[in-house]
């Protein structure tokens, strides 16, 4: 267990096709546990939410966002990996400059990363499929 452990800010990009959104799915091998997540990531000290988020989209997948619009703010408390973890999660919409992922079905990997980005329908999390963070559904629907 992290000795000096701390509270990460992070900002998350909500990009919808239809009743679908785009997410990365994640393996947490200490789980064995398929589940999905915005893209998006840390905001560095000093720097905007909405500047992170459109940083993290720019360097998870090459593209540039707009109509970047807060959406909410999460409390995600957590066990990953095996590991404890506390984030204050901003919850953005967007939408992305490049119209060809809306229709695109092969969108890569986060380039970071390597883990797979695709479309889900939110229906899916209904239940059969898992999305984090904790409340980013209800969140969604609200």
């Amino acid at each position: 267990m992290n000795a000096n452990p701390a509270i990460r800010p992070i900002a998350l990009a909500v990009v919808r096709r239809g009743d679908a959104i785009l997410v990365f799915e994640g393996w947490d091998e200490t789980k064995q546990q398929t589940f999905y997540r915005p893209l998006g990531g840390g905001i560095e000290f000093g720097e905007p939410a909405a500047d992170a988020v459109r940083r993290e989209l720019r360097e998870e997948l090459g593209v540039e966002l707009y109509n970047v619009e807060l959406l909410g703010v999460l409390e995600n408390i957590f066990t990953a990996f095996g590991r404890p973890g506390h984030e204050i999660v901003f919850v953005f919409t967007a939408d992305v400059v490049d119209a060809a992922i809306y229709t695109a079905e092969d969108l890569g990997v986060v380039l970071d990363e390597g883990t797979p980005v695709v479309w889900q329908p939110l229906t899916r999390f209904d239940g059969e499929a898992i999305l984090y963070p904790t409340g980013l559904l209800d969140l969604l629907r609200a």
